[in-house]
């Protein structure tokens, strides 16, 4: 008799003991035309355990997701309904200093293209290239210097 009860208060403390989820929003840019896309849609994601609400903008093609769920999870459950899916790839345009925007004609109003900023370092042949562009020594330097 103490073997199950220890073995059913061990139980009780591993459950406890588990993370919780966070709660997330996931936005999704879903590719859906019709009512009977954004119905299969929102019939998939709303059976993923853990999500609270499924919302649709279908003018916008876009899917937000909100509960305890992980993005990478709702994305394969999207993916699974044979629409084209991607993680929302815009960001509200609001401050010009934070990153460059990057234009593109479907984002929707007032957004631009998430980028996320990769510096590229020249190769060290260029760097000499360029340095020796404009030199006094380079006969072939540019003529307006």
């Amino acid at each position: 008799m103490g073997g199950v009860a220890s073995e059913l208060v061990g139980a009780s403390r591993e459950r406890q003991s588990r993370k919780r989820k966070q709660f997330h929003t996931v936005e999704l840019k879903v590719r859906m035309d019709c009512d009977g896309c954004e119905l299969k849609v929102r019939n998939t994601l709303a059976r993923v355990r853990g999500v609270e609400s499924v919302e649709i903008n279908r003018k916008q093609q876009k899917v937000t997701v909100k509960g305890f769920v992980e993005a990478q999870r709702v994305l394969r459950r999207a993916q699974s309904t044979g629409k084209r899916v991607e993680l929302w790839p815009y960001v509200p345009y609001t401050n010009l200093y934070v990153a460059p925007p990057v234009y593109d004609k479907r984002a929707p109003p007032g957004h631009v293209r998430r980028v996320d900023a990769q510096i590229v370092a020249p190769a060290a042949g260029q760097e000499e290239h360029l340095a020796t562009l404009f030199s006094d020594d380079n006969p072939n330097a540019c003529s307006l210097m």
